[in-house]
C-alpha cells in the first residue's frame, strides 16, 4: 500500500514538473528574441537596446552617418569616424550625443583598446 501511495506522488511530481517546463518553453518565441514593444521602432538608446535584448534593432545600424554625427564636434572628425567606424562594425552599436555615453553601448564598445592601451572607441 505505500509503495502505490509512493508511486502516485512520484507520478503527480513528475507530471507536474512536466507542466512546468512545458509552459516555460511556450514563452521562448520561436526565433529567439523578445516580442518588439511599441516604444521601440527605431534607433532608441533606451536601456534594453544597450543591454541586448533586441538585437535585432541593433543589426540594421547605418554606422556612416551615425560616426557621422558622433564624430561632429571632434577636434580631429576624419580620425574620429574612421575608430568610430571600426567599434560601429564590430559592436553594433554608436552612443548617443557628441561625446560621452560609451557605458551605453556595453563591454564590447567600452574594451576596445589601441596597440598604446588607450581606449579605441569614440
Amino acid at each position: 500500500m505505500r509503495k502505490k501511495g509512493m508511486a502516485v506522488r512520484n507520478f503527480l511530481l513528475l507530471l507536474l514538473l512536466g507542466v512546468f517546463v512545458f509552459l516555460c518553453l511556450s514563452q521562448i518565441p520561436s526565433d529567439g528574441y523578445p516580442k518588439k514593444e511599441e516604444g521601440m521602432m527605431g534607433m532608441e538608446y533606451d536601456e534594453k537596446v544597450m543591454r541586448g535584448t533586441n538585437r535585432r534593432l541593433m543589426q540594421n545600424i547605418n554606422c556612416g552617418g551615425e560616426c557621422k554625427r558622433r564624430c561632429g564636434a571632434h577636434s580631429r572628425p576624419n580620425r574620429c569616424i574612421r575608430a568610430c567606424g571600426t567599434c560601429c562594425a564590430r559592436c553594433k552599436c554608436v552612443p548617443p550625443g557628441t561625446s560621452g555615453n560609451r557605458e551605453m553601448c556595453g563591454t564590447c564598445y567600452t574594451g576596445m583598446t589601441t596597440h598604446g592601451n588607450k581606449t579605441k572607441c569614440p
